[in-house]
């Protein structure tokens, strides 16, 4: 929030703002995702656990204003934020347990039902998996089509095949444990000599980018599994 904000009773109502969190590196936090999380009268966390951790390295005390919000809860946490909002004038932040809230992580509920309400949607950007693998890809970025998770099984080849045709880079989010499975589905059904990269922990002091084909980083990782967390970008078909 900017300095200066008013008391809650002043304002119609408070806000949602959406704020970005570190996916691995604390020096991501900007200073106004910083004030953002201390001047917040709510912080609604995916894991509260996770977050308190990081309002402590902040050192923002956020006693009595962490609730939790993820994916099991928030169809009915919703309803009691957005009138935190409405009636008591409070600002809620929204955070997930890494990077931007609502990006393949719960908050999509929140944000509509406090668009629907009226309230003010306030975004602060920062750190997003997805985005900084595409940068670092070395495939195009004019267009690209993020995906999130793929399917485990049901559904899991139609999936695949539905992104045969995309001309853009693909970009999705894969657990480590099933990444060569991955690389080997979406090379059976894209063509395994597709550029692709695989982008893993971010940020991090090991962070790596391995790049090739479907086919080599299929062959790569079948019986390797990486550690941490992991982004595949797939470049688009061309003629």
């Amino acid at each position: 929030m900017p300095d200066g904000k008013p008391h809650p009773a002043a304002r119609p109502q408070g806000r949602l703002v959406l704020v970005a969190t570190p996916i691995g590196n604390l020096g991501d936090v900007t200073p106004r995702a910083a004030a953002a999380l201390r001047d917040a009268d709510v912080v609604a966390a995916e894991d509260t656990r996770r977050t308190g951790r990081l309002l402590q390295a902040l050192h923002i005390d956020a006693r009595g204003r962490l609730v939790s919000l993820f994916e099991h809860n928030e169809a009915r946490r919703t309803p009691e934020l957005v009138a935190r909002m409405t009636r008591d004038h409070a600002d809620v932040v929204l955070v997930s347990d890494a990077g931007t809230p609502a990006i393949s992580d719960p908050g999509h509920v929140l944000v509509r039902e406090a668009i629907a309400a009226g309230i003010e949607v306030v975004v602060v950007p920062g750190p997003c998996a997805a985005i900084a693998a595409l940068a670092g890809s070395g495939l195009p970025t004019d267009r690209f089509l993020f995906v999130g998770f793929p399917p485990r099984k049901k559904g899991r080849a139609r999936w695949m095949a539905g992104l045969a045709d995309e001309r853009g880079s693909v970009v999705l989010y894969e657990s480590p444990l099933r990444l060569g499975r991955t690389l080997r589905d979406l090379a059976g059904a894209l063509g395994g000599e597709r550029p692709a990269a695989v982008a893993r922990e971010l940020t991090k002091l090991h962070e790596e980018f391995v790049r090739g084909t479907l086919t080599s980083l299929a062959a790569r990782y079948a019986d390797r599994p990486p550690k941490g967390e992991v982004v595949v970008v797939v470049g688009g078909r061309t003629e």
